[in-house]
């Protein structure tokens, strides 16, 4: 078994929602999900197919982005996975909903940071272990910190 690190390509620092999931249906319900979550949804949607043709299935309504999430895909590698990149929404807008389609095992993450995946390839293929999210931790938050939290999502709508 060889291990190795991809690193997640994402030079906007776009949000992306990188899974896990078992069929090729998966690409239709995971679309059908996200154009439903959110009216006029931007988004690029890739799946590795682990079985027959082993094939990347892509769809999405940003052609730029379909692209990102087929690239990402590739580089990545590992059989059943997904990766959706989004604009001008966040994960938290659609994540349940993806997490409501019943092929999908697992999320790895959701995030805009720095990601990297850690895959296992062995003969028969390659496997998605985990993910490093952004980094570690410097510190534990002052009383500072937590006014300017607050205040930040006050400002962003999240709450009241």
């Amino acid at each position: 078994m060889e291990l190795k690190v991809v690193d997640i390509e994402n030079p906007k620092e776009l949000n992306f929602i990188l899974g896990q999931t078992h069929f090729i249906k998966s690409v239709e319900d995971l679309h059908e999900a996200l154009v439903t979550s959110v009216p006029g949804i931007k988004f690029g949607l890739a799946f590795n197919e682990a079985s027959g043709p082993c094939l990347i299935r892509f769809s999405g309504t940003d052609d730029a982005l379909v692209e990102l999430a087929v690239d990402n895909a590739q580089a990545i590698g590992a059989g059943h996975m997904f990766i959706i990149f989004l604009d001008g929404s966040f994960p938290v807008n659609v994540l349940n909903r993806i997490k409501d389609v019943p092929e999908v095992c697992h999320i790895f993450c959701a995030t805009a940071n720095q990601v990297q995946v850690i895959v296992a390839e062995t003969e028969q293929g390659c496997g998605i272990l985990g993910v490093i999210d952004g980094s570690s931790p410097k510190g534990i938050e002052t009383e500072t910190d937590i006014a300017e939290r607050k205040e930040f999502l006050r400002t962003i709508g999240y709450k009241l």
